[in-house]
């Protein structure tokens, strides 16, 4: 008890010390693309290049655009000129002229805006335009404020929602009005206390830290945190009942349960850590800052969570207290009817179930990989509508021009290879750098920048410029920055998958103490994967949204895999426990049945914290939601409930080779006394 007490008083002056610098993880947060690009790719050299030479000529630019389906009137051109006269004034600044379409049904004003608030005071005046004529703003800038209204809140609604779908779960698996609150009071706390530590990385280690990594750090915390709290508190439960003294029973759950414990928090630490691999500088990051994420959740979870739960005492299970020497009794639920089913006919099982996912896994066909700006949103907003009239009424790329940046002495002949290169409407000089060293180069794509023709156009382009004796130049833009990050992430996928898998498997064999197990596993986790993305498939086609952001098959790899195999690792722990004493087809089935409530119970938590992302107004947010959920969910009922199971019984005892296991001779079948451990 005085250990305890001593965890608990730890814990509390870590809390003191930490907890207020998770309130300022914002103030260390970036949207600079030059932390987020790879750093070696030629766009990610322009914006710097650009920067130094040409200082602010990164800044955000607002294009706003008039429509009359009918024909621009002069009353039309009389309100843009004072809009552009108004502009000036709020922006301190002479506003360009205004240019107009060639079929005389737009025009088009744009100017850098240095505070995000002045493209909202753009948008309220644009509220005054005369009747029939549609302005939007589009540019930079109004991407930027559209991205910064729709993640309004984000963070907040993100962190309820997880902390309120884990309760309402934990509260129908515990079936108690009071057990619950502490896992997640566990929980909460292990979201803070990484919260303040990546801050302190971000001060300090030089991390890069963006809104949407510390969105999918909170996910990961709960979501992993909350089954390893699962996990331990359904064996101290079981442990209640063959210990008088809670104490002695909870030092019994912890060391049974470590050895799981770790080797998932190892998995999904050791998993993400292989994310330094990437040249995606946010992937790169996210390898810390989600590693920090999980070891302190596992230290919560094993240290914290075991000390709240000795220290409030078994009350905390009422109305199902468990006591000390009180009868078990055996329950023939659906766990056990789900042993008799694997038991009865394993290789049948087995094979239909993986073809079933092979099947499943056709639909990855329906995906498609990269994602435009247009498409980043589950509802239009002002600057894709804006940017949909440029599209119809301008040449393609008037609203983001590849930039060019070469060496002064050399600007004839970069512009003359730009205008002569397919693919681009015009190119012109738009400045010379303060020393005289560098010049810019303005390039006007002939279709849109989003486009796969566009970035067609870049290639060449490049290879353009790239050709001028001397010049030195590079290109960036918008869709030089799309063709950079496209290549990047997909050589980070061809890079970073198999070494997670290599991870995956290290840590299996190392648990698992065999070779046949891990291999099996592996591959299991691979084709829980490939369903999983083939389901995902048929159902963004279904939602509308079948297009994926390059960096997604990457990312849902990561979670699906190391947390997918979590509940493997659950269960084969548990099997290598029973089948020491039990021999290999009881001690599996023995093990499926003790451990399906509380695996299940995790799985739901799980897939249930990041179904939460479903909530929020981005396209890659809600896609990443669903493959993780129902991803998990395959895992859950599917792979490891008849898929592994059926498996392991039907290789036999060879499945533990070269462990004494596998020599282990299978033993008459003992009557399975087991309950189920969740509930």
């Amino acid at each position: 008890m005085r250990r305890a007490v001593a965890v608990l008083g730890l814990w509390l002056v870590a809390g003191f010390l930490l907890l207020p610098l998770a309130g300022k993880i914002g103030d260390v947060t970036t949207t600079d693309p030059a932390a987020l690009l790879p750093q070696n790719a030629e766009a990610t050299q322009a914006l710097l290049r650009a920067r130094e030479a040409f200082p602010g000529s990164d800044t955000p630019v607002a294009v706003v655009v008039y429509v009359r389906d009918g024909g621009i009137t002069d009353a039309d051109r009389s309100a843009v000129d004072a809009d552009r006269q108004e502009f000036g004034r709020t922006t301190g600044q002479q506003i360009g002229a205004i240019t107009a379409s060639g079929d005389g049904q737009a025009l088009l004003l744009s100017f850098p805006v240095q505070d995000k608030d002045v493209v909202k005071q753009v948008k309220a005046a644009l509220a005054d335009s005369p009747a029939g004529l549609r302005a939007e703003v589009t540019g930079s800038a109004g991407a930027l404020s559209d991205l910064d209204d729709a993640g309004q809140g984000a963070d907040t609604t993100l962190f309820l929602a997880a902390a309120g779908i884990v309760a309402v779960l934990l509260l129908l698996t515990y079936r108690s009005p009071v057990l619950w609150i502490v896992p997640l009071v566990a929980a909460v706390a292990a979201s803070q206390l990484s919260s303040a530590l990546v801050y302190l990385m971000a001060e300090h280690l030089d991390v890069t830290v963006t809104a949407d990594l510390t969105t999918m750090m909170t996910v990961l915390v709960f979501g992993a945190g909350t089954d390893y709290a699962l996990l331990l508190i359904a064996r101290y439960r079981e442990e209640l009942h063959l210990h008088p003294d809670r104490t002695a029973a909870m030092a019994v759950a912890v060391r049974r349960s470590f050895p799981a414990i770790l080797a998932s928090a190892a998995t999904v630490s050791l998993g993400v850590l292989c994310l330094l691999a990437a040249r995606m500088n946010d992937m790169h990051s996210f390898a810390p800052i989600a590693a920090t994420g999980i070891i302190v959740s596992f230290a919560v979870m094993t240290t914290l969570l075991p000390a709240m739960l000795v220290l409030l005492g078994r009350w905390l299970f009422w109305p199902f207290v468990p006591r000390y020497g009180a009868a078990v009794t055996t329950r023939r639920g659906f766990w056990h009817r789900a042993g008799d089913l694997v038991g009865r006919r394993p290789r049948l099982l087995w094979t239909v179930t993986a073809a079933v996912l092979v099947l499943l896994g056709l639909g990855v066909f329906g995906l498609r990989l990269g994602q435009s700006t247009s498409q980043m949103y589950t509802t239009e907003v002002g600057s894709v509508a804006g940017q949909h009239l440029i599209d119809r009424h301008f040449a393609g790329g008037v609203s983001s021009p590849a930039l060019v940046l070469a060496d002064a002495s050399t600007v004839d002949a970069v512009v003359a290879a730009a205008k002569a290169t397919g693919g681009v409407a015009d190119a012109t000089a738009t400045g010379r750098s303060a020393d005289g060293r560098w010049v810019s180069i303005a390039a006007t794509l002939t279709d849109p920048p989003d486009s796969a023709a566009a970035r067609a156009t870049v290639d060449r382009l490049r290879a353009a410029v790239h050709a001028v004796p001397g010049a030195d130049a590079v290109v960036g833009g918008e869709t030089a920055t799309a063709v950079d990050v496209a290549r990047a992430s997909e050589r980070d996928n061809l890079v970073v998958v198999p070494l997670i898998l290599g991870v995956v498997l290290i840590v299996l064999i190392l648990l698992l103490r065999a070779l046949v197990a891990p291999l099996l596993l592996a591959a299991s986790v691979a084709l829980s994967y490939v369903a999983a993305m083939g389901l995902c498939g048929l159902v963004f086609q279904a939602l509308g949204h079948p297009n994926i952001v390059h960096g997604m098959p990457l990312y849902a790899w990561l979670f699906l895999t190391t947390l997918g195999v979590d509940y493997t690792i659950f269960l084969m722990t548990r099997a290598r426990e029973e089948v020491a004493v039990r021999g290999n087809r009881d001690g599996m089935l023995t093990a499926l049945t003790a451990t399906g409530g509380v695996i299940t119970s995790a799985g739901l938590v799980l897939a249930g914290t990041f179904g939460v992302l479903v909530l929020l107004p981005f396209v890659a947010a809600v896609q990443m939601g669903l493959i993780v959920a129902l991803g998990v969910l395959l895992d859950t009922f599917v792979v490891r409930t008849l898929l592994v199971p059926a498996l392991a019984i039907d290789v036999g005892p060879r499945l533990w080779w070269p462990s004494r296991h596998a020599q282990t001779p299978a033993a008459p079948p003992p009557s399975r006394i087991t309950v189920d451990i969740a509930g």
